[in-house]
């Protein structure tokens, strides 16, 4: 596979037994729809989300992948998996991560340290993006969900790790 694949990121989610990033998406060149399982290592709930959402996204096996994935969306997918490590409920971690993501307009922007204020600036930019992205606009190819199985019960995913299984 060439690294610039002609593919477009459907959804992409979290499972959280084992602990692995899933990505839909289209193989135009193919023209199926398949899914990528990147088993999430290493990680606990000390860890660092936006270094760890980093490492994900420059891997050079997932990294041609990702390209249609956010940062910022990955990064959301490691914080939901920290906050499930944590005990946390989904509600709960994603109550905690829109608050994180919720710029304060009374915020004294001046008072951030560089690591705050890039991380506003990130926020702001993706706002900007997306309020940029019409439906119609020809660049909007894929749309951001975060699908978890209803039922923390459900069969752990028993996929093959490595391969891409046309589904």
């Amino acid at each position: 596979a060439s690294a610039t694949m002609t593919l477009s990121v459907q959804k992409c989610g979290i499972c959280f037994k084992p602990p692995s990033i899933i990505l839909i998406y289209r193989d135009n060149s193919q023209d199926k729809t398949r899914q990528r399982i990147m088993p999430v290592r290493n990680f606990s709930k000390f860890s660092d989300c936006s270094r760890a959402a980093e490492q994900l996204k420059n891997n050079p096996r997932h990294k041609a992948y990702l390209e249609g994935v956010s940062l910022r969306q990955l990064q959301k997918l490691y914080t939901l998996l920290r906050g499930h490590l944590e005990g946390q409920s989904l509600a709960e971690s994603l109550e905690k991560f829109r608050q994180e993501e919720t710029i304060d307009p009374e915020e004294d922007m001046n008072k951030l340290d560089d690591k705050e204020l890039a991380k506003r600036k990130s926020i702001m930019d993706e706002l900007f993006e997306k309020n940029r992205k019409k439906k119609d606009d020809p660049n909007f190819v894929y749309n951001v969900e975060v699908e978890f199985p209803q039922d923390e019960q459900l069969e752990p995913c028993t996929w093959d790790m490595e391969s891409d299984e046309e589904i």
